[in-house]
């Protein structure tokens, strides 16, 4: 991941500002420690801090066309910029960078070209012809960008909030799979899926479709010219990216460098759910594996610092984000600069614990439509700056956006869990990969029971984070919460506490709306809250808040 800020239409153009472009385009070094570049037209300005992942040697950014008149500035990969090339015959590139290709697809296409581009991505173009501009970000959000407007007109983009909070008015999260443009003034999506309307599919399930769809989303993954990994809580869905990685390695570009076996890390406290499941995953195949234990005194001096990363105060997030800052940061030590993770197939196919209570697929389908749309305020959030931190790249193959078409196409009543026919959740995932001949994991481990990342680190990390709170909040200040923090007002103790944190970095009112609100369980929307009666007296969103779903649910509190 690279850290990109852009601002067009400053008042003051003189060297002062400039001067403050670079001092607040630090604030994105930890994205991209390894350069940074600046270009300044007039009253425009586009700096970059680079995370060289594709072409380390030459493809420093900012990225230019043939004759400089198109200058773009990019975080994340473009995973078909080959192919891209091949279109592309009659343009000469300057590097070998997989990011070029946005430069001289806009002089070939103008502004209608993102759909063409497969990976995640951000990015912010200037045109010096007709001093225009445009900003865009990928389908699902893997990849964060911030809009902020000044007092003085100027029109503000970042990589993370914290680069323009500070000279910017008003600023808000940039919409997913949109783009910006200075000619028509505003933001218009350019991502329309079938699946976006929440229309519900009747494709039939066809597992081998579905298997050859994730394949091919891992593999092309495996793009890098550096060291990279897997990061494996030994899951299904970790633990599939991991087995697939594995069993494509030794065709991919990246066995040529970096050889045939394959790197995996986990974290968790001693004893806990994740490392023990890990660990058997990667002996079965046969990774080179790295175990990192964290203590719950440890997560918890690292709050602070995270909440200032991750730049919410959204419970669950914080919860996970802590053990995966931790993990990233050792993962980095070893000269790793790359992850694969397992992040979307819990929205994509319904496997958390509450979607047990769907009441029909219509419901189902529908629900997962909305958190798939919510992806960017979460998990994307949560995996992107939780491993950013520290210069690492996650990248997430079940949020490819053809493997998200083929899966999303399949009609829900195959994705509803039916425990009477021994369809637990992600059934379909689950099938597709249950390979007699040819194994991709052990059975058990294919049905292992849907844990979330924060409970399966161990459960005494969410029981210890809520002592903590409970003394760092008194009854007094939860009673008067909705007067100190009228929006999105914290119910719990923990919720405050994780609140004062934020509103230290962030005090101003668009980065608290900036985050979203609500009523939740196991991770649940809004809306579904309403599919069981009793969960509205256990808003939690830890998995074991699903009573009577989890194997170590919470106790109905009636």
């Amino acid at each position: 991941m690279c850290g990109i800020l852009a601002v067009f239409g400053c008042v003051d153009c003189s060297q002062a500002k400039r001067a403050r472009i670079i001092e607040l385009s630090r604030r994105l070094r930890h994205r991209g420690p390894d350069w940074s570049g600046l270009h300044s037209e007039e009253d425009c300005y586009l700096a970059h801090q680079r995370l060289a992942i594709v072409d380390p040697a030459s493809g420093d950014q900012p990225l230019y066309n043939e004759d400089k008149s198109i200058i773009v500035t990019v975080n994340g990969e473009i995973y078909n910029h080959k192919a891209l090339r091949e279109q592309l015959k009659s343009h000469t590139f300057n590097t070998g960078s997989d990011c070029e290709v946005i430069a001289h697809l806009y002089e070939e296409y103008g502004e209608d070209f993102v759909h063409m581009l497969d990976g995640m991505f951000s990015f912010v173009l200037l045109d010096k012809r007709d001093k225009s501009y445009i900003a865009a970000r990928d389908a699902i959000g893997i990849t964060p960008l911030y809009i902020g407007w000044g007092l003085d007109g100027s029109v503000w983009f970042a990589s993370e909030m914290k680069a323009l909070s500070d000279d910017c008015e008003q600023f808000m999260s940039f919409l997913p799979g949109h783009i910006y443009s200075s000619k028509n003034g505003g933001l218009r999506r350019w991502y329309n899926p079938t699946w976006y309307s929440e229309r519900v599919p009747s494709t039939p399930y066809d597992p081998l479709v579905l298997r050859n769809a994730f394949e091919k989303a891992v593999v092309k993954r495996l793009m890098t010219d550096v060291p990279f990994g897997v990061l494996l809580s030994g899951g299904l869905d970790s633990s599939l990216v991991a087995a697939v990685a594995s069993r494509h390695l030794i065709d991919s570009e990246a066995y040529c460098q970096w050889g045939s076996q394959l790197h995996t890390f986990c974290v968790g406290l001693k004893g806990s759910p994740d490392l023990v499941a890990a660990r058997e995953v990667a002996d079965y195949l046969k990774t080179r594996h790295h175990e990192f234990y964290f203590t719950v005194q440890e997560g918890i001096d690292a709050i602070e610092e995270v909440i200032y990363h991750i730049e919410t105060y959204d419970v669950t997030t914080i919860r996970a984000s802590t053990p995966m800052f931790l993990m990233s940061r050792k993962i980095k030590s070893l000269g790793v600069k790359m992850v694969l993770s397992g992040e979307g197939s819990d929205e994509i196919f319904g496997g958390y614990l509450y979607f047990h209570k769907a009441p029909n697929k219509e419901e189902f389908h529908e629900e997962t439509c909305r958190k798939i749309k919510a992806l960017h305020l979460y998990d994307c959030l949560r995996a992107n700056k939780s491993t950013s931190a520290w210069g690492l790249e996650a990248r997430v193959p079940f949020l490819d956006k053809e493997f998200i078409d083929v899966a999303m196409s399949i009609d829900p009543k195959w994705k509803m869990i039916q425990r009477d026919v021994g369809r637990i959740e992600k059934w379909v995932l689950r099938n597709a990969f249950d390979d007699d001949e040819k194994p991709y994991l052990p059975k058990h481990i294919l049905y292992r029971q849907k844990e979330q990342f924060s409970d399966g680190v161990g459960y005494s990390w969410i029981d210890g984070l809520k002592d903590h709170a409970n003394k760092q909040v008194t009854d007094s200040m939860l009673a008067n919460a909705n007067f100190v923090y009228p929006e999105n007002t914290p119910v719990t103790k923990e919720a405050y506490y994780y609140r004062t944190i934020f509103e230290k970095f962030f005090p101003k009112n668009a980065a608290r709306l900036t985050v979203p609100g609500g009523p939740s369980v196991a991770c649940s929307t809004a809306k579904a809250v309403e599919w069981d009666a009793s969960w509205s007296k256990n808003l939690d969103p830890s998995g074991r808040a699903a009573l009577g779903v989890h194997e170590a649910a919470y106790k109905d509190t009636k």
